[in-house]
């Protein structure tokens, strides 16, 4: 076979696949993002039987206002910036550094250990028990509980990624770096850390959307209105009225809820592509 053949093979392979990854995302993210969009816009007769087809009144100024000034949404904005933050900060740095040690240990107590992280997550949350536990210490409804709850939670995914990828590292540098009198601190920060930014990327990505549409620990942990996050403002505003659902609303809820993590994904792209393919080692 000729190297046109062959080129001209890869290039029809190539297009199929396209096509086909742009069918499947047309019929799982475009389509119901349209919905979701061209829904908000909608009045509230009109948004009670969701359609693809554009409003034939537009109303989405007032169904956006309306969920601005009475579906609590900045209160929950902040709320979801106060809680998500801390928790990406501390899944990464704590995580990194159990990875770490993992990694480079061959004991059999620190592989037991490893297991009995990672087993966070395959099991499903322990609510009752953290509870009682946020009971004990004093922090129930509070934002520092949920915090702990969400990192204790949620550092597994990291640990399990970390790990693997940390053991394909050669460990030249750090021995060099322990020669020269480095510090373990010093060893990890300067040289770990900036060798994991590939892996520390992802999961970053992966750890904001799961905190951002987070209910469930939220549900049962938060107390009152005034801690509560983006996924429970939209649900008490979704439940509000008595008169029934007011979709028109929950869909301009749903979107300035998104809207947050959208951006995020657009900033975050590039340096995540960027990370990975600049992220391996050489030499």
């Amino acid at each position: 076979m000729s190297a046109f053949s062959v080129t001209k093979h890869a290039r029809t392979t190539n297009v199929v696949k396209y096509v086909v990854l742009s069918v499947v995302a047309m019929g799982w993210i475009v389509l119901p993002f349209w919905m979701l969009v061209v829904n908000s816009f909608k009045t509230e007769s009109e948004a009670s039987s969701p359609s693809p087809a554009l409003p034939s009144t537009w109303a989405a100024g007032a169904n956006y206002l309306a969920v601005l000034t009475t579906g609590h949404y900045f209160i929950g904005l902040r709320n979801s910036l106060t809680v998500a933050v801390p928790t990406v900060l501390a899944v990464l740095l704590l995580g990194s550094m159990a990875a770490w040690t993992f990694a480079r240990s061959t004991s059999m107590g620190s592989q037991a250990m490893f297991y009995i992280v990672t087993l966070s997550i395959i099991l499903p949350p322990a609510i009752v028990p953290t509870v009682v536990l946020l009971n004990r210490t004093g922090l129930t409804g509070s934002d520092l509980g949920y915090i702990l709850a969400l990192i204790g939670t949620r550092t597994g995914v990291m640990v399990f990624l970390a790990t693997g990828y940390v053991r394909q590292l050669p460990q030249d540098y750090e021995e060099s770096a322990q020669i020269d009198g480095a510090s373990r601190w010093g060893i990890f920060w300067h040289i770990i850390m900036p060798l994991m930014r590939p892996i520390m990327f992802t999961v970053a990505v992966m750890t904001v959307i799961n905190v951002w549409n987070d209910f469930f620990f939220a549900l049962y942990l938060l107390q009152g209105a005034s801690h509560a996050t983006l996924p429970l403002t939209l649900f008490t505003f979704a439940s509000a009225s008595q008169y029934g659902v007011r979709w028109n609303l929950v869909f301009a809820h749903v979107v300035l809820t998104s809207l947050p993590l959208m951006i995020t994904y657009i900033i975050l792209q590039r340096k995540v592509l960027s990370g990975l393919t600049e992220g391996g080692v050489t030499g």
